[in-house]
């Protein structure tokens, strides 16, 4: 029977210990890592969050968002979770900058390493800034320490089956593996919900990563999700907005619009 919990917390801490060891010498001096939900980040890191019961030690925490798992590919997911140990690197052995900045000595140990930081994600981004990703170096020392233990047949066994709304795949043709897409026919296409005849054949072993993730994963909607309990009213005459209740008569006292009532959308 498989144990879910064990299996995901397993992988996350062979791939933290492979890494540490690989990456950063084993100078690294453990975490504990957990699963977040936090909204448009992939990961993040927290020095010190967690404190011992007993004896009052005090550990890091690396958070992963598993959201992500489906629509990027291992890969890309792991790179996550190193990009948060170079923030751990920096808090024990560097210069932090204030309030979560990424600094130039942060981009310095993410290019040592093989990630380039970037703030969009691609060539060409900024490299320091308070809200920063970043893009695999190929053939840098992450690429090719993280091919070796997707070698050995590791997985990140579970994944979350409701991807983020907001657009962000790993998509064939984006060679960093950052794609942006715009289109909702596009995505829906790519995840495989138009004919079959539509859609290209996928051939990079990442992108048949991703499609085979896929088959188990709800299709993300570009059209944000409207959580509030108002609605959009528009006064069909002078065009004028406002926002309310469900279900309200509304009048346009307009000079124009004759008492017009506001549709709701």
């Amino acid at each position: 029977m498989a144990i879910p919990t064990k299996e995901t917390y397993d992988e996350l801490q062979q791939a933290y210990d492979f890494f540490n060891e690989r990456i950063f010498d084993n100078s690294l001096p453990g975490c504990l890592i957990t699963l977040q939900r936090e909204k448009r980040t992939y990961g993040y890191y927290s020095p010190k969050r967690f404190v011992g019961r007993d004896n009052g030690e005090q550990v890091d925490e690396i958070a992963m968002n598993p959201r992500y798992f489906s629509i990027r590919t291992i890969k890309e997911s792991l790179s996550t979770l190193v990009h948060e140990m170079c923030h751990q690197k920096q808090e024990h052995f560097g210069t932090p900058g204030r309030k979560g900045y990424h600094n130039k000595e942060f981009a310095f140990y993410m290019e040592s390493i093989g990630l380039m930081p970037s703030d969009t994600g691609e060539v060409g981004g900024r490299k320091v800034g308070q809200s920063m990703t970043h893009y695999i170096i190929i053939n840098g020392l992450f690429d090719k320490a993280c091919t070796e233990l997707i070698t050995t047949q590791f997985r990140l066994s579970w994944m979350d089956r409701f991807p983020p709304r907001e657009a962000k795949l790993h998509l064939p043709s984006d060679p960093s593996g950052k794609g942006h897409i715009e289109d909702e026919s596009e995505i829906l296409g790519y995840l495989g919900y138009e004919d079959e005849n539509s859609v290209e054949s996928v051939t990079s072993p990442e992108d048949e990563e991703i499609q085979s993730a896929l088959r188990f994963v709800e299709p993300p909607s570009l059209t944000p999700e409207n959580k509030s309990n108002r609605s959009k009213y528009t006064c069909p005459v002078c065009s004028v907005n406002l926002w309310g209740k469900p279900g309200l008569k509304i009048l346009c006292a307009g000079e124009q619009c004759d008492h017009s009532h506001f549709v709701e959308k």
